[in-house]
């Protein structure tokens, strides 16, 4: 389970450090790809298989899930910590992301949002000031 919210550093040959509490679930492998709001989005291998396979069971004859296929799987890279626990994010996702620098990963549950810092204060400031308590009504909260 990913929760919290880490800032680190992406290095200058574009590693970034995975925060130590999640390496373990992530030591096997996991996926990268563009997130939806000009961000990143990390699976480990088995969440990313289950979201894939969802994927994959859609129509290929509607031309919207295909537009959604390619922005998935084309912006995705499979990738494996190093013995530090880093990774490389590929040039192409750092820009669609606009991370150089400081970054914020921020845990959701079962999977990892990786986010400018800049750009996740801008996300936070709009989730502390939106009201959740209709999401919280709708859980039967």
């Amino acid at each position: 389970m990913f929760l919290g919210e880490f800032t680190h550093t992406i290095d200058n040959k574009g590693r970034l450090t995975i925060p130590a509490k999640f390496r373990g679930l992530l030591a096997a492998g996991l996926v990268v790809t563009r997130g939806f709001d000009q961000n990143l989005m990390l699976y480990p291998l088995d969440g990313w298989q289950r979201l894939a396979e969802r994927i994959a069971e859609r129509p290929l004859a509607d031309e919207d899930m295909r537009a959604f296929r390619r922005r998935v799987f084309s912006g995705a890279a499979d990738l494996t910590p190093d013995r530090q626990g880093r990774i490389l994010l590929p040039q192409y996702l750092r820009d669609f992301a606009r991370i150089d620098g400081e970054v914020v990963i921020a845990g959701l549950f079962d999977y990892l949002e990786i986010w400018s810092a800049a750009d996740w204060q801008t996300v936070r400031q709009s989730i502390e000031e939106g009201g959740d308590a209709a999401r919280w009504e709708d859980l039967g909260i």
